[in-house]
């Protein structure tokens, strides 16, 4: 197992932590390591505050004692150093001596060194100690970081780990309780929420379309098997070719009704394709040459482009289904009417039928909803054309409604966001 895949299987806590001690370790053992210079100018400059309350020598400009004391021990370079100003620091052993100088006048005007020196007893070792100790000391301060870090970790997701729990708990249609501060828990408890809603909501339509699904299929299968069980029965060659004609006109009922699930199903599981330019005239015109019908269907549209913000795919099914389902019900005429309105193009599709009565026009675009129960039997229609338009049209944004058409029919009416 590679490194990077070793750690990235490690826990969000262990991560953290390791990080935190690490960076803390590597900053104290980077103060370690200037330690030695710090004691000593620690050392230095508390020598150096002595040094100004203390007695000086006096020195000629070479060097030699004028006060009647011993010599000093000083180099020349020394001498030098301290006649400019500078300070000297001399090891000797595991000591240091430091000196201090500075040129001043006698009252004949020659000039004078004053020189002021002080030893800086076990310097070499107070640095040493004093860089081991500090080297156990930034170990052991990682280590508390560490302890820290992984106890305020451990804390800061506590809560997390309780909302995870009981997210998965919680039945069905509840919600989280959303804490009143302003910050990430709140957050997080709000998306989860939002996810809980999304997972009840697919889980409502699914249960919905399941049942629905399996009461379409129940009758037709039912019919089917009816009708086989009668030709069985009864081996007479004139009643089994006509039991056959009606399975095959049950089966192409089932295949089509098979292949409405599951258009409808892909629409609901999949991601929307992206949206293009679509100019909705010209997929009209083909929509209605696409339609098999002895009806008369006119196209009224300005002679402009009407560009709609969808998926060429998306448009061909719902032109399709208006304009099928237009056809189901009409006596002898279609009328589709295309109008840019703002930022909307307004599609409508009448036809001179029976119409569609008032009490079931917000109906109309649920999934499975007949006006009529014995309408899929008669005209093959299963409740699920107008749910398809009414999905394909509301996530991009538009709008559908079921009104009543000039003719005194049924006008379904498509509001398409404008490209």
């Amino acid at each position: 197992m590679s490194p990077r895949r070793w750690w990235l299987r490690r826990t969000l806590r262990f991560r953290i932590t390791v990080v935190a001690t690490g960076v803390a370790l590597l900053c104290l053992l980077a103060f370690t390591g200037l330690a030695p210079a710090l004691i000593g100018l620690i050392q230095i400059t508390a020598v150096d505050q002595e040094l100004d309350r203390a007695q000086p020598r006096v020195l000629d400009v070479s060097g030699v004692p004028v006060d009647g004391g011993p010599p000093l021990p000083l180099t020349v370079q020394d001498i030098r150093t301290l006649k400019s100003g500078e300070p000297v620091l001399r090891l000797e052993g595991a000591s240091a001596q430091r000196w201090r100088g500075r040129v001043v006048f006698a009252a004949d005007g020659t000039p004078r060194l004053e020189v002021y020196g002080s030893t800086l007893l076990g310097y070499e070792k107070a640095n040493t100690l004093g860089t081991r100790w500090l080297a156990v000391a930034a170990v052991l301060v990682a280590g508390l970081v560490g302890i820290a870090t992984w106890l305020a970790v451990r804390s800061s997701l506590l809560p997390v780990e309780r909302m995870r729990v009981a997210a998965g708990a919680l039945p069905h249609g509840e919600r989280l309780p959303v804490p009143p501060s302003r910050d990430e828990l709140q957050a997080l408890a709000e998306a989860l929420n939002a996810l809980l809603a999304r997972r009840d909501e697919a889980s409502d339509r699914l249960r919905r379309f399941t049942g629905d699904a399996a009461h379409e299929l129940r009758s037709p299968v039912a019919s089917v098997r009816a009708q086989a069980e009668v030709a069985v029965a009864h081996p007479d060659p004139d009643f089994s070719i006509e039991v056959l004609e009606s399975v095959v006109e049950e089966s192409i009922r089932l295949s089509a009704l098979v292949e409405a699930l599951l258009i409808l199903a892909r629409a609901d599981t999949g991601a929307p394709p992206r949206a293009e330019a679509v100019d909705l005239v010209l997929e009209a015109e083909a929509a209605i040459g696409r339609l098999d019908t002895e009806l008369l269907v006119r196209l009224n549209a300005p002679p402009s482009a009407c560009l709609v913000s969808a998926a060429r795919s998306e448009v061909e099914l719902v032109l399709d289904n208006l304009l099928r389902n237009a056809a189901r019900h009409a006596y002898s005429t279609i009328t589709m009417t295309l109008v840019p309105v703002g930022r909307d193009v307004r599609l409508l599709v009448d036809d001179d039928g029976h119409g569609i009565p008032v009490e079931h026009r917000a109906k109309v675009f649920e999934r499975f909803y007949r006006v009529e129960e014995d309408r899929g039997r008669s005209s093959g229609g299963f409740g699920l054309g107008l749910a398809l338009v009414s999905h394909l049209v509301l996530r991009r944004g538009g709008s559908v409604r079921a009104a009543e058409s000039p003719a005194g029919g049924a006008r379904l009416e498509i509001r398409w966001p404008s490209w």
